[in-house]
């Protein structure tokens, strides 16, 4: 399948270019899930922010505790998301440099050079929202690679709601929108 490719998408009309139509089944979780989603997106179509459908998704879910794992270069975005979710949720916030760990206890490349330099924990996040025994956890702004880390780990569903784009104030789509940056950076014009 390469459907990015695709300039028809029939599938949008019924087609099924696929065999594993009749494999998919949604039900129980899976399909509370879907129907809360489908409500929302039915009821707030361009309405609604991101973080106001995460309320409204949640709310739906019947979830009660949620989880946040954050970059400790967006605390005071994680401290302000804590903040509006605590209106109604019980909310376990944890930072990506829980622990306290240095990176030369891996062996990992520094950025900084010398002395001690607390790596990123992911696994240590997901073990502690874990142990809160969250709903949902919520990602804002995981480095590439922790954000996977923590989802493998994470006991509870995981979505993200904010993508680190350190060049990009934190909007990584905004690299497609820019003829400029797509010819100069990687020769692609439209």
């Amino acid at each position: 399948m390469k459907c990015a490719l695709c300039d028809e998408k029939n599938c949008y009309k019924g087609k099924d270019c696929t065999s594993i139509k009749d494999e998919i089944s949604y039900e129980g979780g899976d399909l509370d899930s879907m129907q809360a989603s489908a409500e929302i997106e039915a009821r707030y179509y361009m309405e609604k922010t991101r973080l106001e459908e995460l309320i409204l998704y949640a709310q739906k879910m019947g979830y009660k505790k949620l989880g946040l794992a954050f970059c400790i270069g967006l605390q005071r975005e994680a401290k302000t998301i804590h903040r509006i979710l605590a209106r109604d949720f019980e909310v376990f916030s944890v930072c990506c440099k829980v622990c306290g760990i240095d990176k030369e206890d891996f062996d990992l490349e520094k950025l900084y050079g010398e002395g001690f330099e607390a790596t990123c924990n992911p696994i240590g996040q997901a073990k502690v929202l874990n142990e809160s025994e969250t709903d949902l956890n919520i990602i804002v702004g995981l480095c590439i690679g922790h954000d996977i880390l923590f989802t493998q780990h994470s006991e509870a569903p995981v979505t993200t709601l904010v993508v680190k784009d350190r060049v990009l104030a934190h909007n990584p789509v905004g690299v497609v929108y820019s003829g400029y940056y797509l010819k100069k950076r990687f020769g692609i014009t439209e």
